[in-house]
């Protein structure tokens, strides 16, 4: 497990994963202004931000536009199974809140 940055910048990372691919992909991730650039650009959009520090730190070490790694699976998928089950709920009034910043978000 990884900790925050030293300096406490907000660290941000944006998966992607569409059906039929072999693993999601690192899009885009940053610290500071490139992390809230990358929180902003998603919440725009109606994405889901979820925080976790261990996951964020791990998928940090990830290049860009690469797949994530075998031994993070189980992490996304868990992830990955939670966004579904909130898109399938048709009987929610609104999409959850979103989670203040505080440092470490993955979209």
């Amino acid at each position: 497990m990884t900790s925050p940055p030293l300096d406490h910048r907000t660290t941000a990372v944006a998966l992607t994963y569409a059906e039929g691919d072999a693993a999601p992909r690192v899009v885009a991730k940053g610290y500071g202004v490139l992390a809230d650039t990358i929180l902003r650009t998603a919440r725009e959009h109606g994405l889901y931000v979820h925080e976790s520090p261990e996951l964020v730190g791990l998928l940090m070490q990830v290049d860009l536009d690469a797949k994530i790694p075998p031994q993070l699976y189980q992490a996304i998928a868990e992830l990955l199974a939670w966004l579904y089950s909130i898109d399938a709920d048709e009987t929610r009034p609104s999409a959850p809140p979103i989670p203040k910043a505080t440092g470490n978000e993955t979209t």
